[in-house]
């Protein structure tokens, strides 16, 4: 139950957003870095190591090159909407969290359907971005912006199959409700059949819905291999290709947003979200807050393993071409994830679980 004084309401739920903003936003700057220091260790490189020690301080240099250039608009592009475009991206980019709970209680929203607000507010994310290079008036933009649309329907519809798999073994919606079913051991995470030992049979199939899972999470993000919409032999690069200063610092940060909370996607419906995978009896004692802050360290850990995994692809996989992008979209993952949605649902209807 919240609080019932309507202003205190107000006051602890506007606290909660600009805690989670500030928090992403913050992660956001470091794990930009780690991103390029990963990326230049594959290629036995330094990465940036100048501004700041280590480099640490890199991405805010960035921020405030972003923010201090002219924004320069091409004469023909519709004003209005190039400008709105990124605002919208990165408004879209940061309404998802609201949904994320980063620890029992800790979460901004806690709606009982929160995957379908996910599954929609993910969707909305596409208008930025045809936006974006329609205004931009130019036909490189705009084709990126085209490829980007496809890309990222194409990959919903097999993410929003491979979601339905976890609810079917939790039986719930509400992102909470589905951590709280992986509690205590390892094995009772969703990757591992959900549920306990006795459904470990079905541990192949959700392995593979996990591993789809993250395969269309970086073609939904526009990431390598899959940055097709930033080809930059084809399209120079995409559909941002006109902006500069801030409103692209908005886009990179809205892109950035995203593919962090499609780490922590990962670790909610598949690895436990902010259960370290064995019970935690030495809390017993501890106050809840504290509690809850390891369990937000936990969640953390899990959300830096799979931002890893995505710089990792970026490094060392080479990107595809679009009619391989679209094929494995529609003809492999889509099939197999209706697959994969019945061999749950039969499991959870004639299994020992029913």
């Amino acid at each position: 139950m919240g609080p019932t004084n309507p202003l205190l309401w107000f006051g602890l739920t506007t606290g909660g957003i600009l805690l989670v903003v500030i928090w992403v936003l913050l992660s956001l700057a470091f794990l930009l870095l780690a991103d390029r220091k990963i990326w230049a260790g594959v290629q036995m490189r330094k990465g940036p190591n100048v501004v700041g020690p280590f480099g640490l301080l890199q991405s805010f240099a960035d921020f405030f090159k972003f923010v201090l250039k002219e924004i320069v608009i091409p004469a023909g592009a519709d004003k209005a909407i190039f400008l709105l475009a990124p605002l919208i991206s990165l408004i879209l980019g940061f309404v998802g969290w609201a949904v994320v709970p980063f620890a029992p209680g800790w979460v901004v929203s806690n709606l009982n359907v929160g995957i379908l607000y996910l599954l929609a507010m993910s969707s909305l994310g596409v208008y930025g971005i045809i936006m974006g290079g329609w205004a931009s008036n130019s036909k490189y933009p705009f084709l990126g912006a085209l490829r980007s649309a496809a890309q990222m329907v194409s990959y919903e519809v097999s993410i929003g199959l491979i979601i339905i798999t976890v609810i079917l073994l939790a039986g719930s919606m509400n992102l909470s409700t589905i951590v709280e079913k992986q509690s205590g051991w390892i094995w009772n995470w969703n990757v591992f059949g959900g549920g306990g030992l006795k459904n470990l049979v079905i541990l192949p199939v959700m392995v593979v819905a996990m591993g789809m899972f993250y395969i269309s999470a970086l073609a939904e993000t526009n990431r390598p291999p899959f940055d097709l919409p930033e080809a930059e032999s084809e399209l120079v690069a995409g559909y941002q290709v006109e902006y500069s200063s801030t409103p692209y610092l908005l886009f990179m940060v809205a892109e950035y947003s995203n593919i962090v909370l499609m780490c922590a996607m990962i670790s909610v419906l598949f690895f436990g979200g902010w259960n370290p995978g064995f019970p935690i009896t030495f809390t017993a004692g501890w106050p809840p807050f504290l509690v809850n802050f390891l369990l937000a360290l936990v969640f953390y850990a899990k959300i830096v393993f799979w931002f890893f995994m995505f710089a990792m692809a970026k490094a060392i996989v080479p990107r595809y071409r679009y009619d391989q992008l679209m094929r494995l979209g529609w003809k492999v993952f889509l099939p197999t994830s209706l697959v994969l949605v019945a061999a749950v649902a039969a499991w959870r209807v004639f299994g020992p679980a029913a």
